[in-house]
């Protein structure tokens, strides 16, 4: 009581009352002035120390310029090289389609060459006494596995051409298979086949046939048999060795 009451009781001092919005209004431009004062003070600084921020700022701008340039560059040279690319496997492809076209004419000169030294000698084979004769019998691998190519020339005997040959061609492949003998007859009994191996011509006919034996099978020998329409022997046959 006596402290609240007395002499030595604290002062009382009345004060007018201002609104908060007003207090804020006039502490607000100390505030800004003091963060511009900070921030000048900063920037002053930085300066002193040898750093510009509007030269920063032009360099960071040229360096974005110059990656947005390169980006640009790398996307055409991306696409020069793919052009390029496709260009080189085009031209490849045509150089491979030149090179199988260029050994498809060097096996048809030979052909020509051989059927023009054939037919030179013609009237010579045409002399001999067998009314039919088969010539330039060959039997090589094909491209697969187990596949051979087969080809031939019919011809005919010189007194004998102005009538029509007419029969059909019988295939023997003969081989080992797993240690036994194996004979395979093309065409088979009612295969396809058939009637590509049937025969019609005055004068010669070539023949030229793939036929395929089983895997495992080793070929020895191929075996040509030339039957006239209607008989049932051979009018002539021929074999080749393939060992």
């Amino acid at each position: 009581m006596k402290r609240k009451f007395s002499i030595s009781a604290p002062r009382l001092s009345v004060r007018p009352h201002v609104p908060w919005y007003v207090r804020w209004a006039i502490m607000l431009p100390f505030i800004l002035g003091s963060g511009m004062l900070v921030w000048w003070a900063y920037d002053s600084g930085l300066e002193l120390a040898g750093f510009h921020r509007s030269m920063a700022e032009d360099e960071l701008e040229k360096l974005r310029d110059r990656v947005a340039f390169l980006e640009a560059d790398n996307a055409k040279l991306a696409n020069l090289s793919a052009a390029d690319e496709r260009k080189v496997q085009i031209e490849h492809s045509a150089m491979l389609e030149t090179s199988s076209q260029l050994k498809s004419l060097n096996a048809e000169n030979l052909r020509l060459k051989e059927d023009l030294m054939f037919f030179q000698d013609l009237p010579l084979i045409g002399g001999k006494d067998t009314d039919l004769s088969i010539h330039r019998l060959k039997v090589e691998p094909d491209s697969l596995p187990g596949e051979y190519h087969c080809r031939l020339l019919l011809v005919q005997n010189v007194q004998r051409r102005a009538r029509e040959f007419k029969g059909n061609m019988q295939l023997l492949a003969n081989g080992v298979q797993d240690g036994k003998k194996v004979v395979i007859q093309f065409p088979k009994e009612n295969s396809v086949d058939i009637a590509a191996h049937q025969l019609s011509f005055k004068y010669y006919q070539r023949i030229d046939r793939i036929f395929t034996i089983p895997d495992g099978m080793k070929l020895e020998s191929v075996e040509i048999r030339v039957f006239e329409k209607g008989a049932s022997e051979p009018k002539v046959k021929q074999t080749i060795d393939l060992n």
